[in-house]
Formats: C-alpha cells, structure tokens, sequence
C-alpha cells in the first residue's frame, strides 16, 4: 500500500503576504488546515516524473475565507513567490491524509487491484477511479489490454478486500 498520498492542489495566490488557494482533492479541508508541515511536488517540464521535485515546507499560517483554505508557507512572502506554486501537488503521509468512513477508500489502495467474479475468475484489474458526472468510475484494464469504466456502485461491485487486494464485480455483462 502507497504511504503518501495527495490530498490538494495549489491554486491562485490569494493576498499580498503570500498565501495560496488549496483545492482538497476529498473534499474535505479539516485535515489539511491542522497540518504543520507537507510536501509540494511541482512538476517542472508538465511531463511526469521528469523535472518533477518535492520539497518539505513548513505552514506557517492557515486561512479559511468564505469556505477557501489558504495557507502560507514559511519563507514565502509575497504573490510573486507563491505563485511559482500554483498547480502543484500537497503530499501527505497516510496518517494525515483525510479520515476515512466505513466504506470509503483511498484510491491509491484501489488501484492495482484484481477485478474478480463471485466465484474467484480474474476479469482484469484497477488502474483507477476516476470523477464521472454521475459519481466515481472504476477504470479496469482486461487481460487483453482494452479499458472499461464501470460505475464504481454497490450494485455493480461486492466485497472489496484490501488484503486479498481484489474486489468482486458482481454482474460480469457491464464489462461488455
């Protein structure tokens, strides 16, 4: 299982002293504003991976405004610097991420996973959930290469297993 995870996006400055908008990837801004520290990972040429850097910053102060997070890193004190920001990643430790719910898990648990029928057939695997304008959608590669997006929906799936690292789809047709 991944032990970091992005939990936001930086947006806009937001002020003269250097704070910066968050968008919380959850939803949710609680975990975010009780943070001392995190790590900005800023892709440098857009391209993954390559000129990517991660840097540890402290948060030096934290700001909700007509329901916006801002926060405002240590040493960077003006808009100028804080924009140089703007789109990167928060990175977290698990244990800091967003508090989960009975039922709810982290999607970098999922991927990966195996996709199985009731009976234990492997039909294919996770690469990813994705946001649909009807709710989330599981992305599974089939063993032949191709991709389907499911509704990720108690009707469509069963029992997830994080320790058998598969989850049960229940009517095998979707995939068609």
């Amino acid at each position: 299982m991944r032990e970091k995870f992005t939990v936001g996006i930086l947006g806009a400055p937001f002020g003269v002293k250097g704070l910066i908008k968050v968008r919380s990837l959850s939803g949710e801004y609680d975990h975010i504003a009780a943070l001392k520290s995190v790590i900005i990972h800023k892709e440098s040429s857009g391209q993954a991976e390559e000129g990517a850097t991660e840097k540890t910053f402290e948060i030096e102060e934290t700001l909700r405004h007509s329901g916006v997070l801002f926060l405002k890193f240590k040493g960077i004190d003006s808009p100028e610097a804080v924009k140089t920001l703007s789109g990167a990643e928060l990175v977290v430790s698990r244990d800091m991420a967003a508090p989960l719910n009975p039922g709810e898990y982290y999607v970098e648990d999922l991927k990966g996973m195996q996709v199985v029928t009731v009976e234990g057939e492997i039909l294919g695997e996770i690469t990813g959930i994705i946001e649909g304008g009807g709710g989330e959608l599981a992305e599974i590669r089939l063993p032949g290469g191709e991709r389907r997006l499911i509704p990720f929906r108690k009707e469509f799936f069963g029992d997830i297993s994080l320790e058998k690292r598969n989850v049960v789809l229940l009517e095998r047709w979707i995939l068609e």
